[in-house]
């Protein structure tokens, strides 16, 4: 009813009308979002500084406010100035021609600014805020915040840019654009602003002019562009991201605490390093369980900046999302890199403990190879290298074969004695004082025997039966001398002397035969030079001071 009535008013009329409800609705909403402001915690930015010229089309963008996800829609703008408005994306395209502004997506265009326009703008959300001042005068179009700075190089081709600051970002529906137009001085000049070859009498202002229109109407954005001709190029510093590269992929324990620096070089005080959860913007505030934070080497004087992806406790979630930083700068394009995270494998033993397995496995099997082989081991490679004993000890025999009296007649027969010289001096080159020849008549029986144990490496306790030299008759006599000396010794005994040795042999003796290494002669089967009692003899005997006058097949293990 009220819209009836409203429309069978006249024009001038319900424009008022229209302009009071405007100001009651902005009188409700600015309180709203004075108080929304306050809650967030979102502090106003400086209004940035917009000049234009009195009669010229401006424009205003709303920059995209991040983790807060509306709609272009419900975007609403404000503005404290003598004209003051509260206008959104509802209005339709005649109720906005007819105010002289056009909205169109995140632009808010004034088509002809004046002084009435001048004064603060704000978008919401987006927390944006604009300061336009409307020059009046031409005296004003060279002011140093109106111009912009444009560097070309003696004797280069250089072509002038028109800056596009204040122009719609998006293409307004029914409005085209016409082709720039340069001044200098008055002076017309190509529309593309190229010089073949710039001098220093180039060097100066310049005036483009972009020109635009909508409904059968011109409107016109001017811009001053200040040319500095130098003589040599500078080295330009791009914007770009240094780490991480794209497609990175970050392996990550669940539960963890991880940071990730997205470390960037800057171009300009303006540029900004951001991070991105798939499309949605991440948080700075460290109260969430994923935010960023700008940490060291925020320093835009050194033209760099990081910014760190914090993960408080990386969960399944995390790992199923891609994550951009995004580096925004004003005078190249974006750049962005994306990276995801993934699970580190699970540690696995089983390769570790195999491998110990096969290491103790190794080491038992040598030593047991060791152990059951051990005496054909050290003869295979005493006589493989040809290991002789040195005469540095002084001694001048490697054994001194001495008879004792076996109580059985299992003993070693003349015959058997003779064999048993006769290998180990002809057959394994050892070195043998024997009582019977290498003992000089006249001299005591005990010292001599002693001289002969002095000179000798080893004394080799043979059994006899019956007893041939008077050895037999001295063990309990030399047995202190022996064990004093600590002589080595190396006890021969038969089978039967094993069988039947519990009491049967006198107590010297005894002592001695657990003192020494023992051997078992049995008989026939021991007289093989490669039978087990010569190995047994051999291992227990030193290394013989010379070689052996026939050589040895080698040991079988």
């Amino acid at each position: 009813m009220r819209g009836q009535c409203l429309q069978s008013l006249p024009l001038n009329v319900r424009c008022a009308v229209l302009q009071q409800r405007v100001m009651m609705v902005k009188a409700l909403l600015l309180p709203l979002f004075l108080l929304l402001t306050s809650l967030t915690g979102v502090c106003p930015r400086t209004p940035r500084e917009i000049c234009v010229n009195a009669g010229e089309m401006v424009a205003l963008q709303c920059p995209p406010y991040r983790g807060y996800n509306h709609s272009d829609a419900k975007l609403i703008w404000s503005s404290n100035t003598t004209r003051e408005m509260v206008l959104t994306n509802n209005m339709s395209s005649a109720e906005q021609f007819q105010m002289g502004v056009l909205l169109h997506g995140r632009s808010f265009v004034i088509l002809i600014a004046s002084v009435n326009h001048q004064g603060i703008y704000s978008c919401s959300p987006g927390n944006a805020q604009f300061r336009l001042t409307v020059n009046t005068t031409q005296t004003m179009k060279y002011e140093e915040r109106n111009t912009y700075p444009a560097i070309c190089y003696r004797q280069d081709s250089c072509t002038l840019n028109c800056p596009d600051v204040n122009v719609p970002a998006v293409n307004i529906p029914n409005m085209t654009s016409n082709p720039i137009i340069w001044h200098k001085d008055g002076e017309s000049l190509p529309k593309t602003g190229y010089f073949p070859s710039v001098e220093e009498t180039d060097q100066g202002f310049y005036t483009c002019t972009r020109s635009y229109l909508y409904h059968g109407q011109t409107y016109n954005m001017t811009f001053t562009v200040v040319l500095d001709v130098q003589q040599t190029k500078k080295t330009e510093k791009s914007a770009v991201i240094i780490s991480p590269h794209m497609n990175d992929v970050f392996h990550v324990d669940l539960g963890s605490t991880v940071a990730i620096p997205c470390k960037a070089v800057l171009s300009s005080d303006f540029d900004e390093v951001f991070w991105l959860s798939g499309d949605s913007f991440v948080e700075r505030n460290s109260s969430f369980p994923v935010f960023y934070n700008l940490t060291g080497g925020n320093d835009k004087e050194e033209g760099k900046m990081t910014a760190s992806l914090f993960f408080k406790k990386v969960s399944e979630e995390d790992l199923s999302k891609k994550y951009t930083c995004k580096l925004d700068t004003d005078n190249e394009p974006s750049s962005s890199v994306t990276i995801t995270l993934a699970q580190k494998p699970q540690r696995s033993y089983a390769c570790l403990a195999l491998g110990i397995v096969c290491v103790v496995a190794v080491m038992v099997l040598t030593v047991v190879i060791y152990v059951k082989f051990q005496i054909n081991i050290t003869l295979f490679l005493r006589d493989s290298l040809g290991c002789h004993c040195s005469s540095s000890d002084g001694k001048s025999y490697d054994a001194f074969l001495m008879c004792y009296k076996s109580d059985t007649d299992a003993g070693l027969n003349e015959d058997d004695r003779r064999w048993l010289k006769s290998i180990l001096e002809e057959t394994f080159g050892y070195s043998l004082c024997l009582y019977d020849r290498d003992v000089l008549p006249g001299k005591a029986v005990a010292e001599a025997v002693l001289d002969c144990v002095e000179q000798s490496r080893t004394v080799v306790l043979v059994p006899t039966s019956p007893d041939p030299d008077p050895g037999s008759g001295l063990l309990s006599a030399i047995h202190a001398a022996l064990v004093e000396r600590q002589t080595r010794l190396v006890f021969i005994k038969t089978e039967t002397t094993e069988a039947s040795r519990s009491g049967s042999l006198p107590e010297a003796l005894q002592l001695l035969g657990e003192a020494g290494d023992c051997v078992t002669w049995k008989g026939v089967r021991s007289m093989p030079p490669s039978s087990s009692f010569w190995k047994q003899l051999r291992y227990h005997l030193p290394a013989p001071q010379r070689a052996p006058k026939m050589s040895l097949l080698p040991q079988t293990i």
